[in-house]
């Protein structure tokens, strides 16, 4: 069930701030990543969000976010399959040598 709060702080050069709402006594911790938004995913210190969250030890919270939206409905997820990205992506393929054949001494 998702929960409301405001984002007590955002690091936005880093990428993760902490949420306070009544269902995550002490604080939730958010990346990123999590934020459903189009464009730049951050959010701002004051801002008021909804959330799903699961209770989990990070960076000394006892919270971490697993959603993160600003409107009122919670968005589908974004991840759709065929849509391409502009981040960059790199692949890496290693293939070994068969081991020599034993000589026949």
């Amino acid at each position: 069930m998702a929960s409301s709060g405001v984002v007590r702080t955002y690091q936005s050069d880093e990428g993760w701030g902490i949420i306070d709402g009544p269902g995550v006594p002490g604080g939730c911790w958010v990346h990123f990543s999590v934020i459903a938004m189009n464009g730049l995913r951050q959010l701002a210190a004051g801002q008021r969000v909804s959330f799903l969250a699961e209770a989990a030890t990070q960076d000394g919270f006892a919270y971490r976010a697993v959603k993160v939206w600003t409107g009122d409905t919670e968005p589908d997820d974004q991840r759709r399959e065929g849509t391409e990205s502009s981040a960059f992506h790199s692949t890496l393929t290693l293939t070994f040598d068969e081991p020599p054949e034993p000589s026949g001494r």
